[in-house]
């Protein structure tokens, strides 16, 4: 199966979002952005295309159906359900394509899909087997300089030079045969003849300075399937997904809940959970605290916590409750991902495994990516010590297996 989920965040009872990157991209760094944006209201599943990624596959003879196939049955297994379980989409160019295909030949298992940057038919067979010699002679970092100029809109990379390096170098990283097994599929992918056969709700976001896939290609597609409609983002090429984060999530939540895609009027701000330092009662602390507690680690967790309280531990519950979640988790001055990457350290540190475990599972409803907490008990091994870490990757390991089944 020549493709790797990666999870981006969400809880389980929610509904299911697959997102899927472009050719060259992995789909964290491509989507990882505008996963935190999505997570409150989505479960959400990444893919990684072969050779891209988190995956080192190196498929040959690769078709759009191929993938499309491999893709659905990677999410039936990260999903583990008795019966298969319907989802809404999400995907950038070749992504957008393996969308278009799903929706073809799975329309059942697609409840909406949001396609970005795409085209029914992406360049020609030409250009594609063009390009699969460049790679398979020179390699990946031969498009580097090319995709530079193609994937972005005017100004991009000189404000997000950070955001614009990761792309690229995951594209130097991606596996050469993964690579040209894309491209293969994309030489051969056209599906404009079918687009009327499509029934599902299709969103088709254009970048106004797209070169590789024009805004007549999303146009086509919006036009062509029963129930279509065409964003255009001003000043945005190839990649939506960073170089429009918050609008391309508003997007693409707002398709799949079905609501209106105009951006509404700005509202009052919602005022913000009450935090230390305000004058606030005890009970008003406490009951922030509950909020956030539960926000965090889910309520099925304080649910048994607190069935579990007795005269002995009911102080200590209330304790917790008020100046832990009350009155640190509610202060404005860092955000949740923050919040719990210094936890994790913190926990590694001291050795607190129970804990530990608890907080792995919170940092990603926080919307920590595996990735990422890799990275943080890696750090941990250097400025707590390889045993504590040791022993931390232990422990995340089994709790991110339990949690991708």
């Amino acid at each position: 199966m020549p493709v790797t989920a990666v999870r981006l965040g969400g809880r389980p009872d929610l509904p299911l979002m697959v997102l899927v990157p472009s050719l060259g991209t992995s789909v964290t760094a491509l989507w990882g952005q505008a996963a935190r944006l999505l997570a409150d209201d989505f479960q959400l599943v990444g893919i990684d295309l072969p050779g891209h990624g988190h995956d080192r596959s190196a498929p040959t003879g690769l078709t759009m159906a191929d993938l499309a196939a491999d893709v659905l049955a990677t999410v039936d297994r990260v999903t583990d359900s008795l019966q298969p379980v319907p989802f809404h989409y999400a995907g950038d160019s070749v992504g957008g394509a393996i969308g278009l295909q799903l929706l073809l030949d799975a329309p059942s298992r697609v409840l909406s899909a949001s396609l970005l940057c795409t085209g029914a038919r992406i360049g020609t067979e030409e250009s594609w087997r063009e390009r699969m010699v460049t790679v398979t002679a020179s390699g990946t970092p031969a498009m580097v300089a090319g995709s530079s100029q193609r994937w972005f809109g005017p100004g991009f990379l000189e404000r997000e030079p950070e955001v614009g390096g990761a792309l690229l170098h995951s594209l130097s990283d991606a596996g050469d045969a993964g690579y040209v097994a894309v491209c293969e599929a994309l030489a051969t992918f056209d599906v404009r003849d079918r687009l009327d056969e499509i029934a599902a709700p299709v969103l088709a976001v254009a970048g106004s300075e797209d070169v590789a896939t024009p805004v007549a290609g999303l146009d086509q597609i919006a036009e062509g399937v029963q129930d279509g409609r065409l964003v255009v983002l001003d000043g945005v090429g190839h990649l939506a997904p960073v170089e429009a984060v918050e609008e391309t999530a508003r997007l693409v939540r707002a398709h799949a809940l079905g609501e209106p895609l105009d951006a509404p009027e700005p509202d009052a701000p919602e005022p913000a959970a009450p935090a230390a330092g305000d004058d606030l009662t005890r009970a008003d602390v406490r009951a922030a605290g509950m909020q956030v507690r539960r926000a965090v680690l889910g309520d099925a967790h304080v649910d048994r916590a607190v069935a579990a309280t007795t005269d002995l531990t009911a102080d200590f519950q209330s304790l917790i409750t008020e100046y832990a979640w009350g009155s640190i988790w509610t202060r404005p001055g860092l955000d949740r991902r923050s919040r719990s990457l210094i936890t994790l350290t913190a926990l590694v540190a001291r050795g607190h495994h129970e804990e530990l475990a608890m907080h792995v599972r919170a940092a990603r409803t926080n919307g920590l990516t595996v990735d990422e907490i890799k990275e943080c008990l890696l750090q941990t091994a250097i400025y707590c010590g390889v045993p504590d870490a040791n022993t931390a990757f232990r422990i995340a390991q089994q709790v991110l297996a339990d949690e991708l089944g």
